[in-house]
């Protein structure tokens, strides 16, 4: 079983960057497509990116295309998610989720199997 931890969060002042990491451990983390979920007080989890399991595809939502980047390295089981340009709104606890390999649409709560304890990520006017 795959066990995900993130860890990177805290607080910016908007306009600033933060960068997440998503560990891995148990299981072979290159078999499994990796996204990254968020949750605000009041509010259901929602997607924010995803990356297949080979790395070479990659997803986001629209509220943070082209200020968020999704990578990761195979080797070093772990996932990252590059967050620039912070605005209040991006405020949320940030989960990494693990899903299987040839699972259909990666933007959905169900493509994915195993969930880490989230990170919280502030970021203030």
């Amino acid at each position: 079983q795959v066990q995900p931890v993130e860890s990177g969060g805290g607080l910016v002042q908007a306009g600033g960057s933060l960068s997440l990491l998503c560990a891995a451990s148990g299981g072979t983390f290159s078999n499994y497509n990796i996204g990254w979920f968020r949750q605000a007080p009041g509010k259901e989890r929602g997607f924010v990116a995803a990356i297949r399991w080979s790395g070479g595809i990659t997803y986001y939502a629209d509220s943070v295309k082209g200020r968020f980047t999704i990578s990761r390295d195979n080797a070093k089981n772990t996932v990252y998610l590059q967050m620039n340009s912070l605005k209040p709104e991006d405020t949320a606890v940030y989960f990494c989720a693990v899903g299987r390999r040839f699972a259909g649409t990666l933007t959905g709560r169900p493509a994915y199997d195993f969930w880490g304890q989230g990170t919280q990520v502030t970021v203030s006017s």
